[in-house]
This record gives structure tokens, C-alpha cells and sequence, in this order.
């Protein structure tokens, strides 16, 4: 199954994640299919919290591709902003 999940990246104590389309088996951090956006927890001042690319996400959707829950929060929050 293919599944949209965050991928961890940054720093200790600093975490950035990429929101990323890949296939359920595969590990948190291992190889992926697409990388359709970003995600940043600790953003401040002009920096973007959250990024996607929804023309993509609503591509993978159609094809059967799950959201995982944190990114389905994010894809609202996303989809509201846009």
C-alpha cells in the first residue's frame, strides 16, 4: 500500500519533516517515491510552517494512496490556507 507520512530530518532538540509518498514497508526515514512537501514544528518569523503541494497530494490521493493522521491534519490546515 502506498501510503503520505512525514520523514524525520534537522537537528536534535530542532526536528523538520518532509512529507513524503512511499510505500508502507519501507522505513520511517528510507526510500520514498515522491516528496510532496515539508513540515516545520518550530518555525518562527517569516519562516513556513507547512508546505505541500497539493495538486500532487490530491493525485496520489485518487490513486489510493492513505493519509497518515498527522498528515491528514496537515493537508486540512493546508487545503484552508489555500
Amino acid at each position: 500500500m502506498v501510503k503520505i507520512r512525514l520523514t524525520r530530518g534537522g537537528a536534535k532538540k530542532r526536528p523538520f519533516y518532509h512529507i513524503i509518498v512511499t510505500d508502507s514497508r519501507s522505513a520511517r526515514d528510507g526510500r520514498n517515491i515522491e516528496r510532496v512537501g515539508f513540515y516545520n514544528p518550530v518555525a518562527q518569523g517569516q519562516e513556513k510552517r507547512i508546505e505541500l503541494n497539493v495538486e500532487r497530494m490530491k493525485f496520489w490521493l485518487d490513486n489510493g494512496a492513505q493519509l497518515t493522521d498527522k498528515v491528514a491534519d496537515l493537508y486540512k490546515q493546508a487545503a484552508k490556507a489555500a
